[in-house]
């Protein structure tokens, strides 16, 4: 029996202890703080906590599951009854998406340890508009200078647009200067007085109707603003274009009688004398039925060549084209590769490249 009340009385020390020690309870264990901006910054939200036990309850420590969660809390001893605190601030900043984040409380409570969360989607920065109008034209700005118009078949037209933008703090007239040889590209300024920060366009049509080109060309538009033109590369503005002949009517019987191209795809004229010109002649078969006719013979370099065919070849017959190889600003032992490129109304190989090579002696 006496054993029987000694075990009893330890059990009730036991519990009047536990009794004795703190109990710490949270109105909340979790918070979710929804779909937040990265650009925001940090974000914070507080647990509360209260006391119910019979002596102080004391936080000995309280760790996030990483560094982009920073926990402060009520460092002096809580009383019975009393209420303390845990400030959990999240940074989103390059953390981007959704993310759950765990906060370990350490205490002299009876559940020494307890833990509380925090989760929620961090939306990404939206990428600040980046200022795409850096290339500087007078007082204007624009993006490229350049329009590249692409393939047109002959007979058609295309269209195309520059922008301009106006990012000084006056207005201004703008217009635009063009060659009156290049009357097949046509052009339109949207914005003639254009307001600071306004954005205009320059429009071109090339329509190839109106020239007799065919294969790649260039033309040149010159900005001009407030009635000064300057005619520089900074002002310049470059429309190219590759004009091409349109087969795609060609009946059985037209692709039986065409013409067809003949030459060498490469010639080796050897050497030739320094600080002169000097005239190279090549020739051409049309080995087909109809007309063999010339569209366009140029060189990839004209200062050092200038190039001239015949309009036209009749079938079975042979035309030269001439080549004026200009050596005067070459050294002596150079040796020059360059392109000729003959275009014509072959269908098959309308565009016909060969390869010149020389040596400077």
């Amino acid at each position: 029996m006496k054993k029987i009340f000694s075990t009893l009385f330890m059990a009730l020390t036991v519990v009047a202890m536990f009794a004795q020690d703190p109990v710490i309870t949270f109105e909340k264990t979790e918070h979710d703080f929804g779909k937040i901006h990265e650009e925001d910054g940090r974000v914070s939200t507080v647990f509360e906590f209260k006391n119910e036990g019979m002596t102080p309850l004391v936080l000995s420590n309280v760790r996030a599951s990483c560094g982009c969660t920073t926990p402060t809390w009520t460092k002096e001893p809580v009383e019975p009854g009393q209420t303390g605190s845990i400030t959990v601030t999240y940074n989103p900043n390059g953390r981007p998406g959704r993310f759950q984040k765990t906060v370990t409380i350490t205490s002299n409570a009876t559940e020494p340890t307890k833990k509380v969360y925090i989760k929620g989607e961090v939306l990404p920065k939206q990428a600040k508009p980046v200022n795409k109008y850096t290339i500087a034209v007078g007082d204007l700005s624009m993006k490229v200078m350049t329009l590249d118009l692409g393939t047109i078949k002959k007979g058609e037209s295309k269209s195309g647009e520059l922008e301009y933008a106006n990012l000084s703090g006056a207005a201004h007239k703008v217009e635009l200067a063009t060659n009156a040889a290049n009357a097949y590209v046509i052009n339109q300024v949207t914005l003639p007085e254009i307001q600071p920060n306004e954005i205009g366009k320059f429009v071109f049509s090339l329509d190839t109707k109106l020239t007799k080109l065919y294969g790649p060309v260039e033309v040149y538009a010159y900005v001009v603003i407030d009635g000064k033109k300057e005619v520089s590369d900074s002002y310049k503005l470059v429309i190219k274009a590759n004009i091409v002949e349109d087969f795609s009517n060609l009946s059985v019987e037209d692709k039986q009688q065409a013409p067809i191209i003949e030459t060498a795809a490469e010639l080796n004229i050897g050497k030739i004398p320094a600080n002169k010109v000097t005239k190279y002649v090549f020739p051409v078969k049309n080995s087909g039925v109809n007309p063999l006719e010339i569209r366009r013979v140029y060189v990839t370099d004209s200062k050092i060549l200038k190039a001239k065919g015949p309009k036209a070849i009749k079938s079975g017959k042979k035309g030269n084209i001439t080549l004026d190889i200009n050596t005067k600003d070459i050294a002596k032992g150079l040796i020059i590769v360059r392109e000729v490129t003959v275009i014509t109304n072959d269908y098959v190989t309308p565009v016909k490249r060969i390869k010149l090579t020389f040596e400077v002696e």
